[in-house]
């Protein structure tokens, strides 16, 4: 049986937004509380959110979900070390799991529905991966099979996961996820954001 974990990056400072965009409310959730919401319904558990600037505020704001909690003492080195001790540390807790996706925490319309069409979309085409697409790109989320483990806890630096993903074509499903362009990077995001 396929068992799916999800892992939350939420450890960057936001230096160009100027506050923490893990905190951000909207619709009456701080976005971090949101995302762990969704996963949560998606696929009940494990949960795990990688924190780093700001951890004890980010904690705060998940307070009583069943998620559990990671620090990345190097955030500053960007997302790919975040997902590095992400991947190692879930793995470790829970080695019985195939599949984790991976999901940033500025992505306000990531929601249960689209974690649960990766999964669907997995289990359909077999495929080691199944990414997100938007704006002619493959983003998070994304679902990565245990194969890629190794690679994803090797990652360092600001580079993230595109490196595996430009490696992987072939092995790559996708599912249409337009509103993953919407990111928060900036004030005028969030304000865009807001007026939707």
């Amino acid at each position: 049986m396929n068992t799916y974990g999800v892992l939350i990056l939420g450890a960057g400072n936001s230096s160009r937004l100027g506050q923490p965009k893990q905190l951000l409310r909207y619709q009456g959730r701080t976005l971090i509380r949101h995302m762990g919401e969704e996963a949560i319904a998606a696929v009940d558990a494990p949960v795990m959110v990688v924190t780093g600037a700001n951890c004890d505020l980010v904690e705060e704001a998940l307070r009583e979900l069943p998620i559990e909690v990671v620090e990345n003492d190097h955030w500053e080195e960007g997302m790919g070390s975040s997902i590095g001790i992400g991947i190692t540390e879930m793995h470790l807790l829970h080695p019985e799991l195939a599949n984790i996706i991976i999901m940033v925490c500025d992505q306000p319309f990531v929601n249960a529905d689209l974690l649960k069409k990766l999964i669907q979309h997995q289990q359909v085409t077999g495929k080691g991966i199944v990414g997100a697409t938007y704006e002619n790109t493959i983003g998070t989320p994304v679902l990565f099979g245990s194969h890629y483990f190794p690679a994803l806890k090797e990652l360092q630096g600001p580079d993230g996961m595109r490196q595996i993903l430009r490696q992987s074509t072939g092995d790559i499903a996708i599912v249409s996820f337009p509103l993953g362009a919407l990111d928060i990077d900036t004030a005028d995001d969030y304000q865009q954001l807001l007026k939707r």
